[in-house]
């Protein structure tokens, strides 16, 4: 990991630590349009024929209901999923809202509810390890909006089978559609729908390069579906003083690495934090993760921030914008009280990222590549639209109408103004406000 001292750096070379690396996804979508054509064209047909080349595998049907699925699971880990999904449910019940209703004058009465996205699609990736736990971050939020149509896609293995954590998540939640597809083919088949796959309004989830390309091809298309947010590389900034456990440190900068070689793990850490000791403990702990060759990669790509204090890895934390940020000093509460710019917050040293990826409750599905500074992480409302109302009295109308008039006027728009025109000299005709 490059070292650089913060108080060094002019403006520019600031700005060019905050920058990310380059996503070119034109050479990407190349590829991915005549996957998404063709599934549009031709789908489930096109969803298997693709499955087939990319995953070696030709799932049919490629539709199924979980609840028909056999699974061979131990108790620790249907123990550990359970309450994994206990917390997450109980911290997402509570961001449930109540209606809103605001008299904003003398019989004028606005009010906001919120309403489910009827039909979502949950892209759970499949890869080298099976996910149960985005599984869970997305599927237990759609279930408390009230989500009608749920469909939950994941790749199969070789076999044709999906992994059994997965399915015993979707059991759990009673989901009815489960997609046996993964890659962009399987983000086609929710967006446009095919003829067993149902067409979602919404798409959650992250995924590879090509997945993330598809969102955002198809949220600009004429299959009139929107997605969760943009996605990158998976990322973490870490700020540590000299009261941070080096092993700690290393750990928590290594859990990330791990994830993918383009993953970015930043260490900001004050003058007088033991840095040496933490590089040491990298290079321990690294040769003997099993994911070293991604880890060795990422950690290699990364950058190790000297500041002066605090403070000042506050101010260049509210500039990276991280997905994840760990908070690890002695004075991590009131740190987490300026963060402006983040996607989750780990404070203090108990608290590891890990947790806050399985089971505290929060939602892992973060904004990454510095989305954190306009995009929040995934939620009950992100599975929510929020729906204006207003009611006015012959009252209202009176006392109001008349600026209406005049704003309508001002923007030449006459039969603007004659809605409300109109109405009033019916009440002036009657000679009465009821």
């Amino acid at each position: 990991m490059k070292t650089y001292t913060y108080n060094s750096l002019n403006k520019q070379e600031v700005e060019a630590l905050c920058k990310r690396p380059k996503m070119d996804f034109s050479e990407v979508s190349e590829q991915v349009r005549p996957i998404l054509d063709d599934v549009k064209a031709s789908g489930d047909e096109a969803v298997r024929s693709w499955t087939k080349k990319f995953d070696g595998v030709d799932p049919d049907p490629i539709l199924v209901d979980p609840t028909n699925i056999e699974i061979n699971l131990t108790p620790g880990i249907k123990n550990a999923i359970d309450r994994a999904m206990s917390n997450i449910f109980r911290f997402h019940r509570e961001q449930l809202t109540h209606p809103i209703e605001v008299e904003t004058e003398s019989g004028v009465v606005c009010s906001r509810i919120a309403k489910p996205i009827e039909r979502v699609g949950l892209y759970i990736p499949g890869g080298t390890a099976p996910l149960p736990s985005t599984a869970m971050m997305l599927g237990v939020p759609a279930l408390i909006a009230g989500c009608k149509t749920i469909v939950m896609a994941t790749p199969p293995d070789k076999k044709g089978n999906l992994p059994d954590s997965v399915v015993y998540v979707a059991q759990k939640l009673g989901i009815k559609h489960l997609l046996k597809a993964g890659g962009a083919q399987a983000i086609a088949a929710m967006a446009f729908g095919t003829e067993t796959v149902p067409k979602v309004d919404k798409l959650f989830g992250p995924g590879n390069q090509y997945v993330t390309a598809a969102k955002m091809i198809l949220q600009n298309s004429d299959a009139m579906v929107s997605i969760d947010m943009p996605a990158g590389p998976s990322e973490v900034l870490v700020i540590a003083d000299e009261t941070a456990d080096p092993e700690f440190v290393a750990v928590d900068l290594l859990s990330q690495a791990e994830h993918g070689s383009d993953s970015q793990a930043i260490l900001v850490a004050t003058q007088n934090a033991d840095i040496k000791a933490i590089q040491r403990h990298l290079e321990i702990q690294l040769d003997e993760l099993p994911r070293k060759e991604f880890a060795s990669e990422a950690i290699s790509k990364s950058f190790i921030l000297i500041v002066d204090d605090s403070e000042a890895a506050m101010e260049f934390s509210n500039r990276y914008a991280p997905e994840h940020l760990i908070i690890n000093t002695k004075d991590a509460d009131e740190l987490a009280e300026k963060v402006i710019n983040a996607g989750s917050v780990f404070i203090g040293p108990w608290t590891p990222e890990s947790m806050g990826d399985y089971a505290s409750g929060t939602n892992h599905t973060l904004p990454t590549y510095g989305y954190a500074r306009m995009y929040s992480g995934v939620s009950l409302h992100s599975f929510q639209k929020f729906i204006t109302m207003q009611k006015i009295s012959e009252e209202g109308l009176k006392n109001l109408g008349p600026a209406v008039e005049t704003l309508a006027d001002l923007e030449g728009l006459d039969a603007h103004r004659n809605a409300v025109r109109l109405r009033l000299k019916k009440l002036e005709e009657r000679g009465q406000v009821r």
